[in-house]
């Protein structure tokens, strides 16, 4: 079959977005559901999610645990790093540990936005606002993105918020937010192995949701030029990656694919596909998740960390870190996000993360699969 090639890319110019580019009223913006969906969903997106949840007992389900997580932190206030320290520290070093304490916020954002998407109710968009320009007033971006892709619930929840900022508010975050982008590009200018491994596949996703975010083009330019080399330097033919084998574990393998799943999920709203975009060698983000699923139906197994190149793996696995012991078997569980993400164009990758579930689920192994359900197909 021919290779698919990607057109420029031409984000759509949202008339919802243009017409909130001034003050608006928050309380009127939020009873109408808002605007935005450039990375997340549209508003008649949240209509239709707000019809599922109220229909189907397994959306039900999965969002009663969102609201409730959103209900215990409507008067949150934020908790922003100045700086995020979490790549290569262990689980006991005290940066890391403030680091994960500050971002337990997205949980609270990733909750409070969606909830906001389903109800409309102005409270939620509140504590969103709050929480998102505490952090664009505090944190510096360093341009590490493994310690910034952990923003990404952040980013999609300014999206389905954005319209309730006033525009000195907007100014705020979106600088901030250009300056993130701005960070990673520049850290990615170097001969670096982290130029083309995992963290390159996290900074693409950065920049990439960004531009589309903030509908400026010249970060979609780049971020659309880095993705294709990206799946040109780090995905291989016959669907494996380079952090596998660098690595010798299918959890890196997952952690290379999920950024990239982000990104293409978000980028077919401008009517690119992404995950079927081959590379010169004939590499893809589909064949390397289907590269993933005999490992998690049970055909193949694979021994973790056996042949590791990595120095930092061994620190982890002498510091007693779950899951970094040299061959313990990948566990078929840890591809769930990475099959939830995938499910958005590849029904197969439904069907298995359902599997991996044990709740009994027939329909949604997850929330994502709930969004993903009700986004639109250009």
């Amino acid at each position: 079959a021919p290779r698919r090639r990607i057109p420029s890319p031409l984000p759509r110019l949202l008339l919802a977005a243009l017409l909130l580019r001034g003050p608006v009223d928050a309380s009127a913006a939020a009873a109408a559901g808002g605007g935005g969906g450039a990375i997340s969903l549209t508003p008649a997106e949240r209509r239709q999610l707000a019809a599922l949840v109220e229909s189907d007992p397994e959306a039900r389900k999965l969002y009663q645990k969102v609201r409730k997580e959103a209900d215990s932190h409507l008067g949150a206030a934020g908790n922003p790093a100045p700086t995020l320290h979490t790549a290569g520290r262990v689980a006991t070093d005290p940066e890391k540990i403030a680091s994960k304490a500050s971002l337990e916020d997205m949980k609270r954002l990733h909750a409070l936005g969606y909830t906001f998407a389903v109800t409309g109710t102005p409270a939620y968009a509140e504590a969103s606002r709050r929480i998102i320009l505490a952090w664009a007033r505090v944190n510096q971006p360093t341009g590490l993105p493994i310690d910034e892709t952990k923003l990404e619930p952040l980013l999609t929840t300014y999206d389905l918020t954005r319209s309730t900022f006033s525009s000195e508010e907007r100014s705020t975050v979106d600088d901030w937010l250009r300056r993130l982008a701005q960070a990673e590009l520049r850290t990615g200018e170097t001969n670096s192995v982290t130029s083309f491994n995992n963290w390159n596949s996290h900074r693409v996703k950065l920049v990439g949701l960004i531009g589309l975010l903030l509908e400026d083009k010249s970060l979609s330019d780049e971020a659309l030029r880095k993705f294709r080399r990206q799946i040109e330097a780090n995905l291989k033919p016959d669907g494996s990656s380079y952090d596998f084998h660098e690595r010798d574990a299918l959890h890196y393998h997952c952690y290379d694919l999920e950024p990239l799943l982000a990104l293409a999920i978000a980028a077919r709203r401008s009517g690119l596909d992404l995950y079927h975009y081959e590379s010169p060698s004939g590499s893809s983000l589909a064949k390397s998740v289907a590269f993933l699923l005999p490992y998690c139906d049970g055909t193949k197994t694979h021994a973790e960390w056996v042949h590791s190149n990595v120095k930092f793996d061994r620190t982890r696995a002498e510091a007693g870190e779950k899951g970094f012991t040299p061959g313990e078997l990948f566990q078929p569980r840890e591809a769930r996000a990475t099959l939830e993400l995938a499910s958005a164009f590849d029904p197969a990758c439904r069907g298995a993360a359902l599997r991996l579930q044990e709740n009994g689920a027939a329909r949604f192994a997850g929330w994502t699969m709930v969004v993903n359900k009700v986004r639109e197909h250009p």
